[in-house]
């Protein structure tokens, strides 16, 4: 197992600024944080994740890959995650998983990965949050149930998405789906797929340099106008002024 300062270093190096929140994350015991390498290694990490792994200290961690850090089957579906948005540059928003706990116990947790963007732009690792549940999200099964059709959601965002369809996906009435919906993220279904829209939305604006008819198409509107007006409402800015914001430092 791999703990090498020298993936830090190196990684810092490219990055050209300062990890953000590892401090912080350390005093939020309900929260994993990590930082990665563009192989996948951890060049940061909070207190929670060296508990829930088994490491004596956050530095042992540090130049291990998840395959190293977590058992079996778990260990491969998060390393195979992190391939995934590394090599996309495709954010992971709020994703329904299950998630190692002390002493081997399982549950339910949401999960967030960023791509890291390097001084060229070019994807050089990624960061991420994973959250507890808590109990009143609801018991096992129906937190599985929504899942599934999350997961369905993050899949096919280019895609038309109804919430009927959703839940019958789940096993669910569109009454009960939208319920769980609404225990576990404060919004109804359809503002969900919405919000997960205007996400990936954001993250492809600031990312590449896609025109926006082609990440209007991506967020799943064949009309760009339409796509203009939902992301003013959503976010504030049109898309142009948000690309600006993010490249430029200032609105144009």
């Amino acid at each position: 197992m791999a703990n090498d300062d020298d993936a830090r270093t190196q990684f810092l190096k490219r990055l050209g600024r300062p990890f953000p929140g590892e401090d912080l994350f350390d005093a939020i015991p309900d929260t994993v944080y990590f930082v990665k390498d563009g192989a996948g290694r951890y060049v940061a990490v909070n207190r929670t994740l060296a508990d829930r792994t088994g490491f004596s200290a956050k530095a042992r961690l540090i130049g291990c890959t998840a395959r190293e850090v977590f058992p079996g089957v778990l260990g491969e579906r998060i390393a195979a995650q992190d391939r995934a948005v590394l090599a996309s540059a495709r954010p992971i928003h709020a994703k329904l998983e299950r998630h190692l706990y002390p002493g081997g116990a399982e549950g339910w947790c949401l999960t967030w990965k960023e791509p890291i963007l390097g001084r060229d732009g070019t994807v050089i690792g990624l960061c991420g949050i994973s959250r507890d549940l808590q109990p009143a999200a609801g018991p096992a099964r129906d937190i599985a149930d929504v899942a599934r059709a999350l997961d369905h959601v993050a899949r096919n965002l280019d895609r038309p998405l109804r919430a009927g369809a959703l839940a019958r996906r789940a096993g669910l009435s569109a009454y009960q789906l939208d319920q769980r919906i609404r225990a576990l993220f404060g919004i109804s279904t359809r503002q969900y797929i919405v919000r997960a829209r205007m996400e990936l939305a954001c993250s492809r604006l600031r990312g590449s340099d896609s025109p926006i008819g082609e990440v209007a198409l991506e967020c799943g509107y064949g009309d760009q106008a339409a796509f203009a007006r939902q992301f003013h409402h959503s976010v504030g800015l049109t898309p142009r002024q948000y690309r600006h914001l993010h490249r430029d430092g200032g609105l144009r």
